[in-house]
C-alpha cells in the first residue's frame, strides 16, 4: 500500500513539473512528450500513444475543433498565438493525464479529480513563484540604484532567465523525468523524419537530431526575453499593480513570442534566424535525450495515427495555427 501511494505521488509530481515544459511547435503536425508516451496533433485530430507496463502500445485518437475555425477573429496576429497556446495546454493537460493513468497499469486506479486539481495547483503555484515573484523580489533586494525603468526590468529579466535555466538544470537531473526527455527526443526525431519525407521507422528517424527550432523550450526562452521589453514599459509599480500587470501582459507576451517562433520556423535556414534561435536550441540539449528504438516506435505510432486521420494532401484549415 505504501509503495503504491509513493508511486502515485511520484506521478503527480512528475506531471506538475512537466506542465511548464510542454513541447510546442507550429507545423502541420505538432507533438508533445508525455509520461511513457507521445502526443501528436494535427488540425482536426490528435492522437496519444503510450507504452504500457506489458510493453504494448496503447493508442488513442480524438477529434478536435480549432477555436479559430469557430471564431475567425481569433486568427488575428498576436491573438492567434494566445489561442494556440491555450489549445495546446488544454490538449496537453488531457494527454499527460491519460498517459499518467495508462502508465500505472490496468489494475491501478485512475488519478482522481482531486489529485488532478492538486497537480494543477502545484504547477501554477510553482511557475508563479519561480518566474514572477522570485525574480521581482531578488531585483528589489539590489536596492534603489536600478531606478524604475529599463535598468530595473533588464536585471529582473536576466534573473528570470537565470532561474529558468536553473529550473531546467534541476528538473533534467530527476531520474523519474529522464524517460520523458527521451520521449521528447523521439517526438522531435519523428517530426524531422516527416518534414524531410523520410521513412517513419526507427532507422529512418535515427538520422535526425533531437533538437527542433519550434520546440517549447525555445518558445519559453523567447517568452523570457520578450517579457523584459514589455515589462520595461510598466516601470516599477506598487505590488497590486505588479500583479495586475502580469495578468494583463502575459497573454500579450505569449502572443508576440508565438509570432517570433512561427516566423523562425518558416525561415530555419536563414542565418539571422539560426543566430537568434541558437540559445533555445542549446537549452534543448537539457530537455531532450537520445531515445531507444522502442520510444521512437511510440512517437511513430502517434504520428502515423494523425497521418491516417489527416493525410498530407488533405485540405487544411486556412489560417489555422497548430501549436502542440
Amino acid at each position: 500500500m505504501i509503495c503504491g501511494r509513493a508511486a502515485r505521488t511520484r506521478v503527480l509530481l512528475r506531471r506538475a513539473l512537466l506542465l511548464p515544459l510542454f513541447a510546442l511547435k507550429r507545423t502541420a503536425i505538432g507533438g508533445q512528450a508525455v509520461i511513457e508516451g507521445v502526443m501528436m496533433r494535427g488540425i482536426d485530430h490528435w492522437a496519444l500513444a503510450v507504452r504500457k507496463p506489458d510493453d504494448t502500445i496503447g493508442l488513442h485518437d480524438f477529434d478536435l475543433m480549432p477555436w479559430a475555425r469557430r471564431y475567425p477573429l481569433l486568427k488575428a496576429p498576436i491573438v492567434r498565438g494566445v489561442v494556440a497556446l491555450a489549445e495546446a495546454l488544454t490538449i496537453g493537460m488531457r494527454a499527460i493525464t491519460m498517459s499518467a493513468n495508462e502508465s500505472l497499469g490496468e489494475e491501478q486506479e485512475e488519478l482522481s479529480k482531486k489529485e488532478m486539481g492538486f497537480t494543477i495547483f502545484v504547477a501554477i503555484g510553482l511557475a508563479f513563484l519561480l518566474f514572477f515573484l522570485l525574480p521581482y523580489g531578488l531585483t528589489l533586494l539590489l536596492g534603489d540604484g536600478l531606478g524604475t525603468g529599463v535598468s530595473f526590468w533588464l536585471v529582473e529579466g536576466l534573473i528570470r532567465v537565470a532561474i529558468f535555466v536553473g529550473y531546467l538544470a534541476v528538473v533534467t537531473m530527476l531520474p523519474d523525468l529522464r524517460r520523458v526527455f527521451e520521449y521528447h527526443g523521439a517526438e522531435h526525431m519523428a517530426i524531422h523524419a516527416l518534414e524531410h519525407e523520410q521513412p517513419l521507422t526507427p532507422a529512418g528517424c535515427r538520422g535526425f537530431r533531437t533538437l527542433h527550432v519550434r520546440c517549447g523550450t525555445s518558445f519559453l526562452l523567447i517568452v523570457m526575453v520578450v517579457s523584459i521589453f514589455v515589462f520595461a514599459f510598466v516601470g516599477r509599480p506598487v505590488w497590486y499593480f505588479f500583479i495586475l500587470s502580469r495578468l494583463i501582459l502575459i497573454p500579450l507576451i505569449a502572443g508576440i513570442s508565438y509570432e517570433i517562433t512561427k516566423w523562425a520556423g518558416r525561415h530555419e535556414e536563414n542565418a539571422f534566424v539560426k543566430i537568434i534561435m541558437a540559445p533555445g536550441l542549446a537549452l534543448q540539449r537539457m530537455t531532450t535525450r537520445q531515445p531507444d528504438d522502442s520510444q521512437i516506435e511510440v512517437a511513430i505510432a502517434a504520428l502515423e495515427k494523425v497521418l491516417e486521420l489527416e493525410p498530407p494532401d488533405a485540405a487544411r484549415g486556412e489560417g489555422i495555427e497548430v501549436m502542440a
